[in-house]
């Protein structure tokens, strides 16, 4: 239920989720900083990149600088990245993501109203939806917007790399930089916020 209302109020784009695997042989390429690798590194995960920026940030100018930022360090530490260990190229892309994405919101607070999806259109000719499960739809995804707006950093971070990205706690910890036991404590409390923005919105 949790992972379904997210959706509501954080609308997957495309390749939102982890993409398909690159073959290791470009990766070695990637890890060589050729040009024409790393562009088709880029093409393969700028969807993921700019997703899970979005869900942090809204829908802001910064977003674009950021992604941007994200494989401009992906190329200059490439080199260091050990394709043979346990973190997978776009757990590691990710990472970098989230630690830019939280850094720009200590630095500045973002309006993040516009996580919501706007495309009414879009989204009904998807699930063939009538009017009235549409406005449902737009008012539960407002109400989830704002929950997740009110959210520490941190947990935000947790939350929209477990439910929107498939992430495991392990690798939360790594993004976050955090113990195991604090990754999983963040994600707990911030289901929990989530399920009462739930509650509260069936209720009212």
């Amino acid at each position: 239920m949790m992972v379904a209302a997210m959706s509501v109020a954080f609308p997957l784009r495309g390749e939102g989720g982890s993409p398909a695997p690159m073959d290791v042989a470009v990766l070695e390429r990637c890890r060589a900083q050729e040009p024409m690798a790393f562009r088709a590194f880029v093409v393969r995960h700028e969807r993921m990149v700019f997703a899970l920026l979005s869900r942090m940030l809204g829908h802001c100018p910064e977003v674009e600088d950021l992604a941007q930022e994200t494989f401009v360090r992906a190329y200059r530490a490439f080199p260091g990245f050990d394709l043979a260990g346990p973190a997978k190229p776009s757990t590691w892309l990710l990472t970098i993501a989230t630690r830019l994405a939280l850094d720009a919101r200590k630095k500045k607070k973002l309006d993040q109203t516009s996580l919501a999806d706007d495309d009414e259109h879009a989204q009904r000719a998807r699930t063939g939806s009538t009017p009235e499960s549409a406005l449902e739809r737009r008012q539960l995804g407002s109400a989830i917007s704002a929950a997740a707006a009110r959210l520490p950093d941190d947990q935000c971070a947790a939350l929209v790399l477990a439910e929107l990205h498939g992430l495991s706690i392990a690798e939360i910890a790594t993004a976050l930089d955090v113990p195991e036991n604090t990754a999983k404590t963040r994600l707990f409390r911030a289901r929990e916020k989530m399920r009462e923005a739930l509650s509260e919105w069936r209720t009212s």
